[in-house]
């Protein structure tokens, strides 16, 4: 699309231009239509970049933006390749913002513990990723540790891969937490099954299966909880 037929964001009012309102009044006073503004930089001829951004927020909302992919968005107009990109990393280094910083250990004390360690990274994703939490002794987690990552609605997991990693981080204990992309986090009789075979593998390895905690859309189901371990 040529200059002539963008519109800038110095060109539009200045009461409308979030830089300048965030440099005035700091980021926190910007709306989320209005950050995301910032990063597309530009809307078309017809229709201004805040008015793009609203649309976008209303139609996909924060936490569909943070799934689409770059090809699947830049299909909009006013949204090339370059903008999609653009706006899915910016997404994507506030939701790495939102996790714990990697020289933090934290320690699990309960199944809520271990939803709002893994919450914000597996609440959004498409597939199911079936990851583990190594713990000490202690209970401190010594490292996260992706096992599989499946199809729509199923994750594919052998205890071989879970307590390959589990021994190879010298790990006392496990914690298993996996995503339903549907957002309801209510466990099937697979995910039962499956949880069964790994505990008891781990019984004779000398490593325990604490829980297993399925995520959903900010809620979660624990099996410790449900009295199912």
């Amino acid at each position: 699309m040529t200059r002539d037929k963008q519109l800038m964001m110095k060109e539009l009012p200045e009461t409308e231009r979030p830089r300048e309102k965030m440099l005035d009044k700091g980021v926190k006073a910007l709306s989320n239509a209005e950050l995301l503004a910032i990063l597309l930089r530009t809307g078309t001829k017809n229709l201004p970049v805040n008015r793009l951004a609203e649309q976008l927020i209303a139609k996909y909302e924060l936490s569909g933006l943070a799934s689409i992919s770059p090809p699947e968005l830049s299909k909009i107009t006013g949204i090339g390749l370059v903008k999609a990109v653009t706006v899915i990393a910016g997404i994507e280094l506030g939701r790495r913002l939102s996790l714990k910083e990697p020289g933090e250990r934290p320690i699990i004390r309960s199944p809520r513990d271990a939803a709002d360690l893994m919450m914000a990274e597996l609440r959004y994703e498409t597939k199911e990723h079936f990851v583990a939490l190594l713990l000490s002794t202690k209970n401190h987690v010594i490292a996260r540790a992706i096992i599989s990552v499946g199809s729509l609605n199923a994750s594919i997991v052998h205890p071989r891969e879970l307590f390959r990693e589990a021994i190879s981080y010298s790990a006392a204990a496990v914690i298993l937490v996996h995503n339903h992309p549907s957002g309801d986090p209510m466990p099937s009789q697979e995910d039962i099954s499956l949880t069964k075979q790994l505990v008891e593998a781990g019984n004779l390895l000398t490593i325990s299966v604490l829980d297993h905690v399925i995520i959903g859309d900010g809620k979660y189901v624990s099996f410790k909880e449900k009295g199912i371990i």
